[in-house]
């Protein structure tokens, strides 16, 4: 990590968890967003977002990034 994260962070799980906490909003931002175009009025109105695609990316790397938290914090 550079010089900067160090004045955050006093270790490397709490960085990995924080990323996987933006990763999990970012996913139930996406379930929300895709929530809205299913039930939107205009059917026209389609929009051009992949909502699913980001849901799924985000989700992974919430998941990912929470079990390395996890395991460098019971590591130490």
């Amino acid at each position: 990590m550079g010089r900067g994260m160090e004045d955050w962070f006093a270790h490397v799980w709490q960085y990995h968890a924080v990323l996987g906490a933006v990763a999990l909003g970012m996913a139930i931002a996406a379930i929300w967003a895709e929530r809205r175009r299913l039930r939107r009025k205009n059917l026209d109105a389609v929009g051009f977002m992949p909502w699913t695609a980001i849901y799924l990316t985000s989700f992974l790397a919430a998941i990912v990034l929470s079990g390395l938290a996890a395991r460098e914090w019971f590591g130490s």
